[in-house]
């Protein structure tokens, strides 16, 4: 056996730049850092050696770039991901939250934290978490809840075993997910003689996964027997390149589709058999299908309270639910009817299997339904008649839609914005709606267009952000500044946290520590984001109401760094059309009649459900 001595971290890149993709590619597509003494050193000297070929990307905040990488994998329906490495302590802990967004969104990522010293011989180190009652724990034990695989590399041999895991992993279409190796300092610089076998060239396919045929049949024999089914489209439409499969199996059975958060732009938004958004979120005609639907296939969907309104929205007493997913445990939610399996290859084997029984023959749904739903919101994003009063975030979204081509890919992840754009963006094309609800992370939007507009650079990257997110993680800002990767940022400033303020008023609450005047302080604060946004290193300015937006949008954008637009927007105002139940409990006792009040009311939606 010809062997090579490398260090350990030496042996890691080196294996990481032979797996490959489908296409060829490598599947690690780059290697977020910022070192530390847990990295630097080992993980460090490894990088810079394969600078060249396996690239690495200076970052600002851990969680910042950790989100930049797991957008790039979403974007590129999980084809391509990017690894982040960190120092120990801080560093390191700063990703939780990103890996539990990779995790419920199941996105592969690989984190390699650096980790305490092997040997122990200088324990404790800086930054060491020590456990008194457990020698093994270190801060990087955080990510086991997070992680859908977790290893410590306590001997360079180790990665023999975990490199391939660690793949099988973040391949794997049903166990898809971030995966921890948690690289202790000292092992990082140890040395061992590695088979040259080892780093031979790897092709990582996509498993396609057929349902079993039992299972199959009997959904077969529940789809004939319907009256009034519906079709919800999740995210495992787009990871597993479904979008065409189902265009085809709706269209041979006249099936109308609702879309989740992560399913968005399944279908374009014009398709007659798409009927919108669904849910907490949704749109009317969506959910007047699903109260009377007595057959629910959700297509890829792991069944979020927001798709399902709390298990509120599906009120046919004889619904047949039906979950067609490569992810058991999804299947079988809530007393489904199983169909594991890929999505691509059992929406195309269903086509197939129902059209030699003769077809569906269930009741065709109403287009007025759809076209209803549009007369009431399309105003709503229409330019304000009164210019002397903030606009809404509803204006602001047409505006953007306005000016968006082709190409755009409008993105979020938390605050007012999810809401609206799942009711009133219109996708034109699968791909072109990037929203992360499953986690909903605040922080993650600027970032996120960051690893949005690297995984595909011919794109024209719209992030839309609010104040509060704006200023919980910016600094990726200026890692896109630095590394020349143009997007657009229009930030609402609604001066706090508009989205939850009007929550808290929906429940009874009084306005309180939500929006800036309805918090704790001694000084009005006003913060100058254009100013801020221009000192990372963007082209930035405020612009005055709706009409000062488009003309900031219709304007030549840099090429070369990214464009922020700043305009205040009105925190109250939200689309009141559409929408469901959404299960946010109330206090039983209160000495506030509002409470008392809104109490009341909950308890009587509770009582629907039952």
């Amino acid at each position: 056996m010809t062997t090579i001595r490398l260090t350990a971290a030496q042996a890691l890149v080196r294996y990481l730049g032979a797996q490959l993709n489908e296409d060829g590619e490598p599947f690690i597509a780059g290697v977020w850092a910022i070192f530390g003494h847990g990295n630097v050193a080992g993980m460090g000297e490894a990088l810079h050696a394969v600078r060249d070929t396996l690239p690495t990307y200076r970052g600002h905040n851990e969680q910042g770039m950790a989100h930049a990488a797991i957008a790039y994998a979403k974007q590129l329906r999980r084809r391509r991901a990017m690894a982040v490495t960190s120092s120990i302590g801080p560093g390191a802990t700063n990703m939780v939250t990103a890996a539990a967004l990779a995790h419920v969104n199941r996105l592969p990522v690989l984190f390699l934290p650096g980790d305490v010293f092997a040997n122990r011989g200088p324990d404790p180190v800086l930054q060491q978490i020590e456990d008194f009652g457990d020698g093994t724990v270190s801060a990087n034990d955080c990510f086991r809840p997070v992680s859908r695989y977790f290893d410590r590399i306590t001997r360079p041999e180790q990665l023999l075993t975990a490199l391939p895991r660690a793949f099988a992993t973040m391949t794997d279409p049903a166990d898809c997910g971030p995966v921890t190796l948690g690289l202790c300092q000292d092992v990082q610089a140890e040395a061992f003689d590695w088979p040259e076998s080892f780093f031979s060239p790897r092709i990582w396919h996509q498993r396609r996964q057929p349902a079993d045929a039992r299972e199959r049949d009997a959904v077969c024999e529940s789809l004939l027997a319907a009256k009034s089914p519906v079709v919800i489209a999740g995210g495992g439409v787009h990871y597993s390149g479904a979008t065409q499969a189902l265009r085809q199996f709706v269209e041979a059975n006249d099936l109308p589709v609702v879309e989740t958060q992560a399913g968005k732009s399944a279908l374009t938004w014009d398709h007659p058999l798409n009927f919108g958004p669904v849910g907490v979120t949704g749109a009317s005609s969506a959910n007047a299908l699903c109260e009377k639907a007595d057959l629910i296939l959700g297509v890829g969907t792991r069944f979020q309270d927001f798709t399902t309104g709390s298990w509120g929205l599906f009120q046919n007493p004889d619904r047949t639910l039906i979950s067609l997913n490569v992810a058991a445990q999804d299947a079988v939610k809530h007393g489904a009817m199983p169909l594991s399996g890929d999505a691509k290859l059992e929406l195309e084997t269903l086509t197939e299997a129902l059209a030699d029984r003769g077809g569906i023959t269930a009741q065709a749904p109403d287009p007025n339904l759809k076209t209803a739903w549009f007369a009431a919101v399309d105003p709503l994003t229409e330019p304000p008649q009164d210019t002397n009063t903030l606009p809404t975030d509803q204006q602001v979204i047409g505006a953007v839609q306005r000016a968006a081509g082709p190409d755009t890919v409008v993105m979020c992840a938390a605050g007012t914005m999810p809401g609206e754009l799942h009711k009133l963006w219109k996708a034109d094309r699968p791909g072109s709606y990037h929203m992360e609800y499953g986690y909903s992370c605040m922080g993650y939007e600027i970032a996120g267009a960051l690893g949005i507009k690297m995984a595909e650079p011919d794109r024209d990257v719209v992030c839309m952000v609010g104040d509060g997110s704006y200023l919980m993680l910016n600094s990726e800002l200026a890692s896109a500044a630095m590394l020349g990767v143009p997007f657009t940022v229009v930030i609402t400033d609604n001066r706090g946290y508009g989205c939850i303020n009007r929550l808290q008023m929906s429940t009874g609450g009084a306005e309180f520590n939500n929006l800036l005047d309805h918090s704790r302080h001694e000084h009005d604060l006003r913060v100058d984001f254009a100013a801020h946004a221009a000192a990372l290193g963007a082209e930035a300015q405020k612009v005055d109401g709706i009409g000062g937006l488009e003309a900031a949008l219709a304007a030549p954008a840099p090429s070369d760094r990214p464009r922020v637009i700043v305009i205040d927007t009105d925190p109250y105002p939200t689309t009141e059309a559409g929408g469901h139940f959404w299960d946010v409990a109330v206090p039983e006792t209160s000495d506030r009649p509002e409470v008392r009040n809104a109490r009341a009311a909950y308890e009587q939606e509770i009582r629907k459900r039952s």
